[in-house]
């Protein structure tokens, strides 16, 4: 009866080991807890403000300590000052095609319209890089403003197309040669509400569609606009709709 008893007393207690192990976890797991709580509570003192520094507001250079004082220190790179960047893209052959399609195709139409001159005042839409404010301020015309949704300096300012930041009669055209302006926008109609106001009574609204969009059907969302001509260009090598509208306070109607 001893004997059977010592047999089975083993099996019936775990190991003090096995009782220790689940302890030194939790150990461990406080111990890591403390060290992550404190390496965020350091970061989070010694976080800069910005990644430039005061007396070198270009140069970023990365930091010998053994631990990185903040996230631009780990992580530096050149910074392109936008000047630059224009001059790179000016000097690349889809830029200069575009400025060269623009100026040969589309600029002297609307001068022969009388909505294109030198002191006009442009609004460009759906900008992106810059290509049509560049081509209209290398043609002379001296007050053009480029929107998008994304800022690209020194051409182009971020807008919302729905609710420009501008006032009434502020523009004397509004123009697009991006073919996605108004058929891609989220709110066709609401955005050609705003060509509409941005531009005086008088007016032109130029804008670049695809041949595969109905004209009839874009005109028709400018209520307080008349279609003036309607012709096809080539931009990077593509043969695209140049839709252009006069603000006369009437509603458009093409046939």
């Amino acid at each position: 009866m001893t004997a059977i008893r010592s047999e089975t007393s083993p099996a019936s207690s775990p190991p003090a080991m096995d009782r220790r192990a689940p302890r030194q976890v939790t150990r461990v797991s406080y111990a890591l807890a403390a060290i992550a709580t404190l390496s965020l509570v350091y970061l989070l003192r010694h976080t800069s403000p910005s990644c430039f520094h005061a007396s070198h507001p270009l140069e970023l250079t990365l930091s010998l300590a053994p631990f990185p004082r903040t996230s631009c220190d780990a992580a530096s790179r050149r910074v392109v000052p936008p000047d630059r960047r224009l001059a790179k893209l000016r000097a690349s052959p889809r830029w200069r095609r575009r400025t060269a399609a623009l100026s040969a195709s589309v600029f002297p139409t609307l001068r022969g319209l009388g909505l294109l001159a030198a002191p006009s005042r442009v609004l460009c839409l759906a900008a992106g890089a810059g290509h049509a404010v560049d081509a209209l301020r290398a043609a002379g015309v001296r007050d053009v403003t480029g929107t998008d949704l994304v800022e690209f300096p020194p051409l182009v300012r971020r807008a919302d197309p729905h609710r420009f930041p501008f006032s009434t009669a502020a523009f004397d055209l509004v123009f697009s040669d991006d073919p996605s302006a108004i058929c891609g926008a989220l709110l066709p109609s609401r955005l050609a509400a705003e060509a509409e106001r941005a531009v005086r009574r008088g007016g032109g609204i130029a804008l670049v569609v695809d041949r595969e969009i109905e004209t009839a059907a874009v005109a028709a969302l400018f209520k307080r606009s008349r279609v003036v001509d309607v012709k096809d260009v080539i931009l990077d090598g593509s043969q695209v709709r140049l839709l252009i509208l006069q603000s006369n306070g009437t509603t458009s109607v093409l046939h």
